[in-house]
């Protein structure tokens, strides 16, 4: 019964297969190997554009380095005031980027309000120097609340950034929950709504631990930044084939996405049985993998007595995540001890 996140989950076998297979002869460094290269012509195929591809271990590690190239030392990057960004990456985006200042913005839902980003647009005056004028936007898909943009959204907030002259930057840490949710497609959901740069997250999706920065059209003029950048902040795998192989074998045959929608159904059903306890809401709609939901005090107690593993969240909430091995069991042992 974890449910305190999908990070907990093991690596699917699958993974551990492709592993294996790649582990065979020797092959050259720092992603000049053909597995690497392999896995950026099938990322090429998922998002239907040709694209530039880096490899890391951490979300942390992918996001940082994707803001370092598009947001400048005396610069502003745009994000929901509760985007991973800001809460939980111990203020690497800022180290990376070498002193650019994270702006945040309010929105209900994990997402960014339209009327609160335009307004921070149209407060931009690059010749005031007195204020770090916003050269990103930011956004997360699934948010932090576990709510998925849909295309239009992000092209009509990626729209607005681009016409003011930011690039626009996709924290997709669990984007293949998003794809899953709503059904469009990765090429929709990223460079066709207006993205430059997304980070695309396998870990909490079946990866023993690999993430791609992956650079879109323009933006696509910066891999080599990204790679000097990579090299200077440690995240320059020596042995990159171990990291391209995990991403092959989780987009073969749409892997990614079937462990994905095994996890959004697994949250709808444990939406549904938290619901029957009396005094439950629900404090965002449950578009992913994630159940936020308002307990009574007494449930907290006799779920944690029982074992059962979730986190308080900052909004007062409960969250509990399901991974790609959540079990109809595992549901169902919630049930029994609510029941």
């Amino acid at each position: 019964m974890n449910f305190t996140s999908d990070t907990a989950a093991p690596a699917h076998p699958k993974i551990l297969e492709a592993l294996s297979a790649v582990n065979a002869g020797d092959a050259a460094s720092y992603g000049a190997d053909a597995a690497s290269e392999a896995a950026r012509r099938r990322l090429s195929e998922v998002f239907e554009t040709d694209v530039e591809v880096w490899f890391v271990a951490s979300g942390t590690a992918a996001n940082a380095l994707a803001l370092s190239v598009l947001c400048s030392p005396v610069g502003a990057v745009l994000c929901h005031e509760g985007a991973h960004i800001e809460h939980d990456e111990r203020g690497a985006p800022e180290f990376f980027t070498g002193g650019g200042k994270l702006r945040l913005l309010p929105g209900a839902h994990g997402k960014i309000d339209g009327a609160a980003l335009a307004a921070s647009l149209d407060a931009i005056d690059r010749s005031f120097f007195h204020e770090a004028p916003a050269e990103v936007l930011s956004l997360s898909n699934l948010t932090e609340a576990g709510t998925a943009y849909s295309p239009e959204e992000v092209w009509k907030h990626a729209d607005a950034a681009r016409a003011k002259g930011l690039w626009v930057h996709s924290d997709g840490a669990r984007f293949a929950n998003a794809v899953a949710a709503g059904g469009a497609s990765p090429a929709d959901l990223s460079w066709r709504a207006g993205v430059d740069v997304m980070t695309f997250g396998a870990t909490k999706n079946g990866a023993l631990g690999c993430e791609a920065i992956i650079l879109f059209g323009a933006a696509r003029e910066k891999f080599a930044d990204l790679v000097a950048r990579a090299k200077r902040g440690g995240h320059a795998p020596p042995k990159m084939r171990y990291l391209a192989a995990q991403m092959s074998a989780y987009l073969e045959n749409d892997l990614w996405l079937s462990l994905a929608r095994d996890a959004n159904a697994s949250a709808k059903l444990l939406a549904d049985v938290l619901l029957k306890i009396d005094g439950v809401e629900l404090a965002h709609p449950v578009d992913g993998n994630e159940v936020f939901v308002h307990l009574p005090a007494a449930a907290v107690e006799k779920l944690k007595a029982a074992g059962a593993g979730f986190y308080p969240w900052p909004d007062g909430s409960f969250r509990f995540v399901c991974a790609w091995n959540t079990t109809v069991r595992d549901i169902e042992a919630i049930a029994s001890i609510i029941g």
